[in-house]
């Protein structure tokens, strides 16, 4: 899955002239904590949430309201923005784009081409195409194999689902569930008459952890 297929690119953006109080606005309407600071269509850098409020005056100040708005006011998003910063590409994979979110510790990624600004990618963004890789939510049945880390395991699997004649929709592999190294496989079939597959996984000696239905479309 590529980042140009999940990417939102309608994007709200903040010119690098505008005042630090119209980025603290644009951030309460949008409900967003990062903005991409644009320049002639060109990204420039980044302002936080965090950013705005370590240069914003505490409540303990002495300044008067008047001060207080000429300050916010005459206070540049160029003077305090963030100008290396990661950036994505469309063609990224989305783990690759995941992996440098957790690297950087931002909440989002400007996505761009060349230096203009195509789209960004925040982490709920990611989490969508985890559900989606996974299959929540997609009729059909989950069901979870003991496995262990062992050649064929997997195509011995598929194969007995196979006979069976139903499709598989996702697999998902996790290491190490317990202390004799065994791995968890998540198989969602696109099916939920699933009761005589399951009879023969544990006939051929799989353990099955788990095994859940979903019956909405």
């Amino acid at each position: 899955m590529y980042v140009k297929n999940q990417m939102t690119t309608d994007v709200v953006t903040v010119f690098k002239d505008a005042s630090i109080d119209l980025a603290f606005q644009l951030m309460i309407e949008k409900g967003c904590k990062q903005l991409p600071v644009i320049d002639d269509g060109q990204l420039v850098g980044c302002v936080t949430e965090q950013l705005l409020s370590e240069v914003s005056p505490s409540k303990a100040t002495t300044l008067s309201m008047y001060e207080l708005n000429y300050l916010l006011s005459k206070t540049k998003v160029k003077d305090i923005m963030i100008k290396d910063m990661p950036t994505g590409t469309p063609d990224m994979l989305m783990e690759d784009a995941a992996q440098l979110l957790i690297n950087s510790g931002v909440d989002s990624l400007p996505i761009t081409e060349g230096k203009k600004l195509v789209g960004i990618i925040t982490r709920t963004d990611i989490l969508k195409s985890y559900l989606e890789l996974t299959g929540v939510g997609e009729m059909g049945t989950r069901v979870s194999i003991k496995a262990k880390d062992e050649t064929g395991i997997l195509a011995d699997i598929t194969g007995i689902i196979k006979k069976f004649n139903i499709n598989i929709a996702h697999v998902a592999n996790y290491d190490h569930i317990g202390s004799d190294d065994a791995g968890e496989i998540i198989i969602r079939l696109a099916s939920t008459e699933t009761d005589e597959l399951i009879k023969a996984l544990e006939a051929s000696g799989y353990e099955i952890l788990s095994v859940r239905q979903n019956l909405n479309e």
